[in-house]
C-alpha cells in the first residue's frame, strides 16, 4: 500500500484554516481523488473544545481563542514549540479498526520518543502518552482523532518546547496531572529532529496496521 503524501507547513497555522482544508482533503480521499496525508504544523496558541469537553474544564475562557472541533476528547491546547501531526488515512483500505489506529499513533509517538532518549508509555484509562516523573506521571502527548466515512483525520500532539504555562488555562483533557515537554524533560531536540524520526518510523506502523 502506498505510503500517504507528507507536508510540513511552515510557520504557525490558522487553526480554522487547518480544520477546513482536512475536512476538504478526507472528501476527496473517501472519493478516490487525492493520496492520503500526514501534515505536520504548528499552531498560535489556542484551546480546543473536543466533542466530550466539559464547560467546568475551562478555567481561562478569555487566555486564548477557543474552537470548538469535532475530534473525540476533551479540551486540549495547541501552541507553538507543539508539534500536530494531522493524520488522515483511508481506514477501509487499512482494516476498518479504530482501536488498532489510535494503538498506532500512540506506539508511533512512543517509539519517536524514545530515538531522544525519553521512556515514554500509555496509561489506561487515560488518553495519551506519559512519562514517568518524581512522584507523578506527566502527559508529553495528546491524541485526539474523528473518523468520517471509514476515513481518519485530528490526530497528535506533541509537546516540543511548548510554554506549559499556557495549559494552565485548561484542565487539558479533564485531567489533573501535570504536563510535559521534550525539553523540560532536558532533551535537546527541536521540530526538524522529531519531524525526521516520525518519518522514518511511520512505514512499519502503516505495514503493521495492514
Amino acid at each position: 500500500m502506498d505510503l500517504p503524501e507528507w507536508r510540513v507547513e511552515p510557520g504557525l497555522l490558522d487553526y480554522g484554516a487547518a480544520v477546513a482544508t482536512m475536512e476538504l482533503r478526507v472528501e476527496a480521499i473517501r472519493r478516490g481523488e487525492a493520496r492520503e496525508l500526514v501534515w505536520l504544523v504548528e499552531h498560535p496558541p489556542l484551546y480546543t473544545a473536543g466533542t466530550s469537553a466539559e464547560p467546568a474544564d475551562l478555567v481561562d475562557p478569555d487566555r486564548f481563542p477557543v474552537h470548538k472541533t469535532g475530534r473525540g476528547g476533551k479540551y486540549t491546547y495547541h501552541g507553538p514549540g507543539q508539534r500536530v501531526v494531522y493524520v488522515m488515512l483511508d481506514l477501509d483500505r487499512r482494516g476498518r479498526d479504530v482501536r488498532r489506529f489510535v494503538a498506532m499513533l500512540e506506539g508511533w509517538i512512543i517509539t519517536a520518543l524514545a530515538e531522544f532518549g525519553i521512556d515514554s508509555g500509555i496509561i489506561d484509562g487515560k488518553v495519551g502518552v506519559w512519562v514517568a516523573m518524581p512522584g507523578a506521571t506527566a502527559k508529553i502527548a495528546a491524541i485526539g482523532v474523528r473518523v468520517r466515512r471509514w476515513v481518519s483525520y485530528h490526530g497528535l500532539a506533541i509537546n516540543v518546547s511548548s510554554d506549559l504555562d499556557h495549559f494552565n488555562g485548561i484542565v487539558p483533557c479533564g485531567l489533573s496531572d501535570p504536563v510535559t515537554s521534550m525539553v523540560a524533560l532536558g532533551k535537546t531536540a527541536d521540530m526538524a529532529a522529531l519531524d525526521a524520526v516520525l518519518r522514518e518510523k511511520l512505514p512499519a506502523l502503516l505495514s503493521d496496521m495492514g
